[in-house]
Order: C-alpha cells, then sequence, then structure tokens
C-alpha cells in the first residue's frame, strides 16, 4: 500500500501543457504514479493508506521562490505559515549579496547590523555556523519548507575586503574566488550581489565577471540586484547581461522591474534587450513580484559614498551636521545611487517596520506625512528615524507602474519571486500573498497568463534554473513537493492595511510527501530541508 493516493485531480504539470485530469500516487516521499482519467476509463484504481479527494481542485507542483529573504525566519519560526501557506515548498535564500555565509566573527557581526531591517537583528537565533556547507547543514535539522542558497557576493567581499570603496588586490580576488568555489563545493545554487547595497556595490566589474567565471565552471548563476532600478535601469541591464556573457556564466535578474517615473511604460524596451541577447545565445531568467511598490531599508537610500566602512560608519556620518546635510543633497537634488539616480520623493517612501518599538507610531506613515505633523522637513525626521532606530527602519517605496509589471510576467524567462521581507509591523503584502496574487488576480481575474503558463511560471521553469532533477513537475519519480488549490477562489489574503493575512483557496500543501498544510491549517511537520547544488559540468 503506498502513503497517499490524490484521487481526481486537475493536474496542472508545471510543462504549461493543458491540464488533465488523474489519480497521483504518494510513496517514500515521491510520486509513484499517474493514472490519467482513472475514474472515466473504469480501470481498477490505484490503493493508498490515505485517499485524498481531490474533486474541483488543482494539483500542481510546489511554488518556488527565486528571491526570498527567510534565512534566519525559516530558523526562528517553524511554523513559517508565510510561505507554506502559499504553497511555496522551496525558497531561494542568500538574496542581493547579503546573508550570514560565508563569515567569520567580524563580518557577521557587521552583516547582522546591516540587515537587521530585513531579517531582524537576529538576537533569537544561534548562530552556529560560519560557512555556507554549515548554514545548509542548520537548515538540515528541518525547517517548514525546502530551501536552497545564494552565496552573497558583498558578504564575499566583506570578509575579504571589509567595507571600504576600493578595487580588490590580486591576493584578494584569489581568495573571494576560492571563497565563491567552497561555497558551490558546499551546496550553494550560485552567487547573488547587491549593486546599490554596501559592501556589495564597490565591486567593478572586472571583480564581478572574475567570480562569475567561478560560478560558471560549476553551472551555477549569477543573481543580481544591479547598479540601478531608476535612472539608468537599461543600461544597468546592459551591463550585467554583457558581464555574465563575458565570463560564460548563465543570469538570472532578481525582481526585474522598472520602477521611478523615468521608467513608465519602458517594459518593451528591457524585454527587447533581452530578446537580443537571448536570441545570440545567452542564458537568461528573471523573476518578478506582482506589485507595484519596492521593499527595502530606509538606509538603502543614502548614497554609497556615506554607507563605506559600515554601519557604525554610516551612523558616524549621520551624526555630523555638515555631513547629514551633504547627505539630504544628495537624497533630495542630485538623486543618490541609492535611490537609483532619482532624486527621492519622500511622499512615495512608506515606513514598513522599525525595531524599536518607541519608533511605532511612525509605521504606516510616509515619510512626508510625518514630517509634516511635526511641522519639519522629511529629511529630518527620516535622519531621526535612521539614528535612532540604528539604520533598521524599513520601507515601501511607491515607485512601480502596473503596465510593467504586467509585460515583464508575461514573458518567457519569468519566474516568481517574493522578495518579501518578513518583519515590521507592516511588511509588503507580497511576503504573503505573492503566489496566490499571481493565480488569483493575473490568471482568473485579469487573464495576464493562463493558469497552465502561469504555474509553470512558478514551478517548472525555476526548477530549471536551479537544475533541479527532480522537482518543479508533476512527474512520476519526482518529489512529491505538491500543492492543491481551488482556482476559483484562490486568492491572497494579504492587503496593504493587512498584511500578514494567509491566502484562501490552498487547503494542502506537502513538501516531501508530507503535508505542511493540511485543509487549510499548518500542522507541525518540518518536512523541509536545504536543496543543494548537484549539476557539475
Amino acid at each position: 500500500m503506498e502513503d497517499l493516493v490524490i484521487r481526481d485531480a486537475d493536474v496542472v504539470d508545471g510543462t504549461g501543457a493543458d491540464s488533465y485530469r488523474a489519480d497521483v500516487v504518494v510513496d517514500g516521499g515521491r510520486i509513484v504514479a499517474i493514472v490519467k482519467e482513472a475514474a472515466a476509463a473504469g480501470c481498477q484504481r490505484p490503493a493508498a493508506v490515505r485517499e485524498l479527494d481531490a474533486e474541483g481542485l488543482v494539483l500542481s507542483p510546489g511554488f518556488i521562490d527565486m528571491h526570498a529573504h527567510s534565512d534566519l525566519a525559516l530558523l526562528r519560526d517553524p511554523d513559517h505559515s508565510a510561505k507554506a501557506a502559499q504553497g511555496v515548498t522551496l525558497e531561494v535564500l542568500g538574496q542581493d549579496g547579503l546573508s550570514y555565509a560565508p563569515v567569520d566573527d567580524r563580518t557577521l557581526a557587521g552583516v547582522r547590523r546591516a540587515i537587521a531591517g530585513w531579517n531582524g537583528p537576529g538576537d533569537d537565533v544561534d548562530f552556529d555556523w560560519r560557512s555556507v556547507g554549515e548554514y545548509l547543514d542548520r537548515l538540515d535539522r528541518g525547517i517548514a519548507v525546502n530551501a536552497a542558497y545564494l552565496i552573497p557576493q558583498g558578504t564575499v567581499r566583506a570578509l575579504v575586503v571589509g567595507w571600504e570603496d576600493r578595487a580588490t588586490t590580486p591576493a584578494e580576488l584569489d581568495r573571494m574566488r576560492a571563497l565563491v568555489a567552497q561555497g558551490l563545493e558546499e551546496g550553494a545554487v550560485g552567487l547573488s550581489s547587491g549593486l546599490t547595497y554596501t559592501p556589495g556595490m564597490y565591486a567593478r566589474d572586472a571583480e564581478l565577471t572574475e567570480l562569475c567565471r567561478v560560478v560558471a565552471r560549476y553551472g551555477g548563476y549569477y543573481c543580481p540586484h544591479h547598479r540601478s532600478y531608476g535612472a539608468g535601469a537599461l543600461e544597468a541591464y546592459e551591463e550585467m547581461v554583457a558581464l555574465t556573457r563575458e565570463a560564460g556564466c548563465a543570469l538570472h535578474l532578481a525582481h526585474a522591474t522598472m520602477n521611478f517615473g523615468v521608467n513608465e511604460g519602458r517594459a518593451p524596451e528591457l524585454l527587447a534587450l533581452l530578446d537580443r541577447a537571448l536570441a545570440d545565445g545567452a542564458d537568461i531568467s528573471l523573476d518578478t513580484y506582482p506589485y507595484t511598490p519596492g521593499c527595502t531599508t530606509l538606509a538603502a537610500l543614502l548614497p554609497s559614498w556615506a554607507s563605506e566602512g559600515g554601519p557604525q560608519e554610516v551612523l558616524r556620518r549621520l551624526a555630523d551636521e555638515a555631513t547629514a546635510e551633504r547627505i539630504r543633497h544628495d537624497l533630495e537634488v542630485v538623486g543618490s545611487d541609492g535611490c537609483h539616480g532619482v532624486p527621492v520623493d519622500w511622499d512615495t517612501v512608506e515606513i514598513s517596520g522599525v525595531n524599536d518599538s518607541a519608533l511605532a507610531p511612525y509605521v504606516g506613515r510616509t515619510v512626508l506625512g510625518a514630517a509634516r505633523e511635526r511641522g519639519e522637513e522629511p529629511w529630518v525626521t527620516a535622519r531621526r528615524l535612521l539614528r535612532e532606530d540604528r539604520l533598521a527602519p524599513t520601507i515601501l517605496q511607491h515607485v512601480g507602474h502596473e503596465e510593467n509589471v504586467r509585460a515583464i510576467m508575461r514573458h518567457r524567462v519569468h519566474t516568481g519571486g517574493s522578495d518579501g521581507i518578513l518583519r515590521g509591523a507592516k511588511p509588503h503584502p507580497r511576503a504573503y500573498g505573492t503566489f496566490p496574487r499571481y493565480l488569483g488576480h493575473y490568471v482568473r481575474e485579469l487573464g495576464v497568463l493562463s493558469l497552465e503558463e502561469c504555474v509553470a511560471h512558478l514551478t517548472g521553469r525555476p526548477a530549471a534554473r536551479l537544475r533541479l532533477p527532480d522537482r518543479g513537475l508533476v512527474r512520476e519519480g519526482y518529489r512529491a513537493d505538491l500543492v492543491l488549490f481551488d482556482p476559483a477562489t484562490v486568492a491572497a489574503g494579504a492587503t496593504y492595511d493587512d498584511p500578514r493575512a494567509l491566502p484562501v483557496g490552498i487547503p494542502h500543501v506537502l513538501v516531501d510527501g508530507c503535508f505542511v498544510i493540511e485543509d487549510g491549517r499548518r500542522t507541525d511537520v518540518l518536512a523541509g530541508r536545504a536543496v543543494r547544488r548537484t549539476a557539475h559540468p
């Protein structure tokens, strides 16, 4: 007797092919049989210890979140319904060039301060790892969903060079290459960068190209948050395409948006650029979230010169009146590189989270709105928040364009990524709503994608990018990472006013054949593990 048979499901298999009706049999954590049209054919139906009636439900592969910030959340929150309830069965961590391995004690302390806004300070986590392999081993003790890891280039640079804006020496570059190779040997799937975040932004293209050559040797991919999503966005995309072509490395463009007023309606120009490169043989994919606002930290908007030296140096500069005035001028008049070359509009910058509870009244307010109530200039308010919360405030930045979002999600190399920051009193709803929003809003309500196309974008296509030989499809022999959802009702529950509301219409989610969501409720199962890179030319 097999473990489970899912009866009369409408199978959308992750390839983009038309759906079909079938019984799907699961045993030992894998799909062992798919019996199409079993009831109609009158054949003997498979038996199992447990039967699940899937009448009216779609059975698809589990969704793969190609851009997740759950690096600590998976460890501190065994429930992790933020992702499990969406049908996510695999997250890709280590994003935007900053995460927690490889590190030494000094680097770890700096990274924890730098991305406290993304993941919290981490005081409730036992950092009992230093290498990539040790972090993956920590995940293997049991987590809610599976996780893959990208080596964060900014963290590698902090470990070898520090937080200074300078070129690497030959010896330093050799050590960085060795660290990237070691991380790939230990199971990382590629390399990420945050080229508007310190210290990753200080890397010259030649340095990045050399690291990408190492990634290419191991069959991994490069995932940059590139140098601008605002002024000069197309040039920044071109830079990444050229760099990876030179290195012979696969490219996956993180949260590939075209934001700010300078890019309204310009998604077709980006897609034409990518189509030319793809036609010329480039290996490119991208991910997006189905919302218009972005989400980052307030400190990320600062000019790169103000961030040199690390968090303590940033705070020192903010405390100095003359230096703070120079920062304000770059932000409000020039357009800092941290704000993508566009002068900041404080009315688009909404505070979404703070670490210091005394600053909670600012959450949900724009910087401009809070400043007006206090009778002060917006920079005065922003500076106070940065100093008093020690660079930890997170923000929503309302600078996106719906027509760009829809155009990019239709592209044949598109995949889904939440870019979800789970901390803060009022996080971006994409953290809890990305995948059901694709299925409910953009498939059922708007028809931007067909159901089969959308599922392929969220499952089979990202699994192919990750080079996973047995995930991402409903196919015999594949891992039973599966989701059952009602196509008539599936929808994101999360809104800007209630960003942690769970989705509806997703009653069952399985990881490795085990129910992590059953009848719409989170079980206590921790079936997730680290998914290590296996492809090696």
